[in-house]
């Protein structure tokens, strides 16, 4: 893997980590059809960790606050009420994660997989996006919507699911706006990534020592800075905008997949 690779595969794990367009199904496509030289466990790992980055410096207060609330002294009740509610939040997806990691990297990794997440996951959040009531605000979230919202993010394991856009589905259908489902599905992403990201490496020492080199770090730095400019982007995007060129893009890339394997 030379650096031009290490770079591209930094951006497509920044930007669709936190789009609703499913990261894990772009680099099965982006392998599958650039033929693209299998980087090994420790350039996923570092992906991962570029992307962790850039979840907690954008929301970096609301961290702080929420470490700062383990202590009763010293937190809020609000920021612990949020601890719990990522807590819960990470829970289904943790489980499902462990249970189902052989079936993730080895069944669910077919481009015609891709092709069927990418186009049913468009049509719930075309559904989610126009007759949802998008009228709760982010502090809004109580245990329950928690809890649903993991359970939704489960499903992420399988490639062109999307993360992102299976947890900010099911938030638009419990009646959130589209900032507040963002917001809490941004969050939720920080356990999820820290934890597979401490899972892999521990698998990775395991294995032994790996060769680290420069396009390593190259990954990581576009990954992360990748990442942080799309959760900003987005965030504000959504102020004024709904979910529908995500919608458009999904289709439009699940067509472009199903006609390249088909002919």
């Amino acid at each position: 893997m030379n650096g031009f690779e290490a770079v591209f595969l930094g951006v497509i794990q920044g930007v669709t980590e936190f789009l609703p367009v499913s990261s894990s199904g772009h680099l099965v496509l982006a392998e599958y059809f650039l033929h693209l030289e299998d980087a090994g466990l420790a350039f996923d790992v570092i992906l991962h960790m570029g992307t962790l980055v850039a979840v907690l410096a954008y929301f970096y207060k609301d961290w702080v606050s929420m470490i700062l609330s383990i202590f009763p002294s010293r937190g809020n009740s609000e920021s612990r009420r949020l601890l719990i509610l990522l807590i819960i939040g990470t829970i289904p997806g943790a489980v499902a994660g462990f249970l189902l990691e052989h079936a993730a990297s080895t069944y669910f990794r077919s481009p015609w997989v891709v092709v069927c997440t990418l186009s049913g996951v468009a049509l719930l959040l075309f559904l989610a996006d126009r007759m949802a009531r998008h009228a709760r605000d982010f502090n809004g979230f109580e245990k329950v919507d928690a809890a649903l919202v993991g359970l939704s993010q489960a499903l992420a394991i399988v490639p062109g699911v999307s993360r992102s856009g299976i947890t900010m589905t099911c938030a638009m259908f419990l009646g959130f706006t589209r900032e507040a489902a963002a917001r809490f599905s941004f969050l939720l992403s920080a356990p999820i990534i820290a934890g597979a990201g401490l899972y892999e490496t521990i698998k990775l020492v395991r294995e032994g020592p790996s060769g680290l080199d420069f396009n390593y770090l190259l990954g990581f730095a576009a990954s992360a800075i990748s990442g942080y400019l799309v959760i900003a982007f987005l965030m504000n995007y959504l102020k004024k905008h709904t979910f529908m060129p995500f919608v458009v893009y999904r289709l439009f890339l699940a067509a472009i997949v199903a006609a390249v394997l088909v002919f």
